[in-house]
């Protein structure tokens, strides 16, 4: 979806290593793990941020040294988020750009900008709807100025 309104196109970038190599560089046990994960969950950081602050500590992929990802984790703990973080930083984003534009009136290519994130925004709704999201939610931009708060 990054991809989805430039004019880049191609599949480079980088690619993680082997599976292998992540057992053994981990140091922590499995168990203390979970519980660190479960613990950043509960001070409000999302899964991306959980990533990272683990990765920053020693364990490059918490798949590889515990066998499920961070979000099924959490799921297993019941310290899931309301909506998911990829809707929620579209969200913060519309925000921003909504912010952005009451000041700058005549910024067109924000303007546009804006149209491809409620787009993508109106898309991950579509997928999300009745599986992650009630079956009657829509993006308000009003609402989300209040949701994001």
């Amino acid at each position: 979806m990054a991809r989805l309104h430039s004019r880049k196109k191609g599949k480079s970038g980088s690619k993680r290593h082997a599976v292998l190599k992540f057992k053994k560089s981990t140091k922590m046990p499995k168990d203390e793990i979970i519980s660190l994960v479960e613990k950043l969950a509960k001070e409000g950081k999302q899964p991306e941020a959980i990533g990272q602050e683990l990765k920053a500590q020693g364990v490059p992929s918490v798949k590889a040294a515990t066998g499920k990802t961070i979000t099924q984790v959490l799921k297993e703990k019941e310290v899931t988020q309301e909506y998911p973080s990829d809707l929620l930083n579209l969200i913060k984003r519309a925000v921003r750009v909504r912010k952005h534009l009451k000041e700058n009136k005549t910024d067109t290519s924000n303007k546009v900008k804006l149209t491809h994130v409620e787009s993508k925004i109106k898309r991950l709704v579509r997928y999300y709807r009745g599986n992650k999201l009630p079956q009657n939610w829509k993006y308000d931009p009003e609402e989300a100025t209040l949701l994001v708060k």
